[in-house]
């Protein structure tokens, strides 16, 4: 699927679980100095990064990601919403070496490791662009959401997701990584982990019903071959009416994890993390 309609998803993302998006900006401000330096590793068309300047105004934030249509639009929404001179764009490849990009205060990567084909490597290079006592707050989710509330629906939407994460699986995607493992592989002292099972019921955003078909479009692209034809029927026609449809239920696992970089010390040296739910 193009840039354009994950750039979409992504917005639409932020848009209906606004309250949980909030949550984590307004974890941020509790994590960072008063002028803080936040970098934003995968940034997308900017939910993140506008988000994080508008909570925190006056942060600094690098908008980092590998697509110059993504990061165009990013410019953009920054100039539309007057954020354009705390909000500066790097265009990189992050399974590359990293440009310069620190120091920053805070890492912020939402939903974008488990696209790296070596995350631990990524995360070592996080820890080398936070000053000594900064923070990484990642966030990873194990699948598409699910919208479907009667029972061929959601057996139909299990089998989609079956199907999808065995091509992830063989993709080499980075799904239900233990990251705080890795974070303290790469250094990081974790401080705290925590799961979000949101389950969102009518009345829903006005935008709950455009979400819910691009994540089934999206989640139908690559599925040809992986499923029955009548499968894919019925998904293509669940899509196509998902936005006029009043009993769509938005259900969705997001896990959190906070870590810093210790003030003194190299990696390797840090005790076990205190897990909070």
């Amino acid at each position: 699927m193009a840039h354009a309609d994950l750039g979409e998803m992504l917005d639409l993302d932020a848009d209906v679980l606004h309250e949980f998006h909030r949550e984590m900006v307004t974890w941020v401000g509790s994590l960072t100095p008063d002028r803080p330096r936040i970098v934003d590793l995968g940034a997308g068309t900017g939910a993140g990064a506008l988000a994080l300047a508008r909570h925190l105004p006056h942060a600094e934030v690098v908008a980092v990601d590998v697509s110059a249509d993504m990061l165009q639009q990013l410019r953009h929404r920054a100039h539309a919403t007057g954020a354009v001179d705390r909000i500066r764009t790097v265009q990189a490849d992050l399974d590359q070496t990293w440009p310069r990009l620190g120091p920053a205060d805070l890492v912020w990567a939402s939903g974008s490791l488990h696209h790296l084909a070596d995350p631990a490597r990524s995360l070592t290079q996080a820890f080398a662009i936070l000053r000594p006592g900064g923070a990484v707050l990642i966030t990873e989710f194990d699948s598409f959401p699910r919208f479907l509330p009667d029972p061929a629906g959601t057996a139909l939407e299990e089998r989609c997701h079956t199907a999808l994460a065995d091509l992830r699986a063989e993709a080499g995607l980075h799904m239900s990584e233990d990251w705080g493992a890795h974070l303290r592989e790469a250094g990081f002292t974790v401080e705290a982990e925590r799961r979000f099972d949101i389950a969102l019921r009518a009345p829903l955003p006005d935008a709950a019903g455009r979400y819910a078909q691009v994540c089934l479009q999206r989640m139908r692209h690559g599925l040809e071959g992986c499923l029955r034809a009548n499968d894919l029927a019925a998904l293509d026609a669940l899509a196509a009416g998902a936005p006029s449809r009043d009993d769509l239920i938005v259900r969705t696992t997001r896990t959190v994890w906070v870590a810093r970089r210790p003030e003194t010390g190299c990696p390797g040296e840090h005790a076990a993390p205190a897990r909070t739910s």
